[in-house]
């Protein structure tokens, strides 16, 4: 626990000592807030929905900009090597860079509560709905960063896991899209469905709290950590 600890506050330290953090939770605030708010006073409505349905989509971009350095970039600076050599299971390091990943984009998310606190002094919006929403973006989040950080540990060019951790996560964040199921047979439909991440996002986000939808992100988070790990395990023996 320490050595991942070690590793946690190293990986978030990192992500603060270039212009690049700084920017991104700027662009994102700013982003978010135009497209949510140039349909909030046109809808006349106290309500988040509008912002968490944006969340899927912007996360696609953001998030595989903040993993593709995850292991692209050791690899770059060549201490990806020394990484490896260090008396550390590949499991720590891997959950070490994941939660530094993770708490940037809590600390992110902590700049949009501005939009809450706005709606709400606007009108009387649903607080279960906002609750819901926030923590289902932590839970879409984290499959995204468990995904993106994957893909980063197979390259060691930045522009090639930002570009394959866009792909991947947008096929999972389709795959149970009614457009995409309306061409596979019957039997695979649930399945499918059941496999999307938009769908469990979607469920969350009405404020209902789902243990199915949790197990569901857990799956897929320790599936991709657990890729990740042997993605580090199988580059010692290269």
């Amino acid at each position: 626990m320490k050595e991942m600890i070690t590793i946690f506050f190293k990986e978030l330290k990192s992500y603060f000592v270039s212009p690049i953090a700084y920017i991104f939770i700027i662009v994102y605030i700013v982003l978010t807030n135009f497209l949510f708010f140039q349909t909030f006073f046109v809808n006349n409505q106290a309500e988040m929905r509008s912002y968490f349905e944006l969340l899927p989509y912007i996360f696609l971009i953001f998030i595989p900009a903040i993993t593709m350095r995850s292991w692209a970039e050791e690899k770059r600076n060549r201490t990806f090597e020394l990484l490896l050599t260090l008396p550390l299971k590949d499991m720590t390091i891997v959950a070490g860079k994941f939660f530094a990943a993770l708490a940037f984009l809590g600390i992110t998310l902590l700049f949009s509560l501005t939009v809450p606190i706005t709606v709400t002094i606007l009108g009387n919006p649903d607080v279960g709905v906002i609750i819901g929403g926030y923590f289902g973006a932590i839970m879409l989040g984290a499959a995204y960063i468990s995904i993106g950080m994957w893909v980063s540990s197979l390259t060691e060019n930045q522009i090639i896991a930002l570009i394959g951790g866009v792909v991947l996560i947008f096929l999972f964040l389709i795959i149970g899209h009614p457009l995409v199921v309306y061409f596979v047979p019957n039997e695979l439909v649930n399945i499918l469905t059941y496999i999307g991440l938009a769908g469990h996002f979607e469920s969350i986000c009405r404020g209902v709290i789902d243990s199915r939808d949790i197990i569901y992100y857990c799956s897929v988070i320790a599936f991709f950590l657990f890729l990740n790990a042997e993605s580090l395990e199988s580059r010692k023996w290269e």
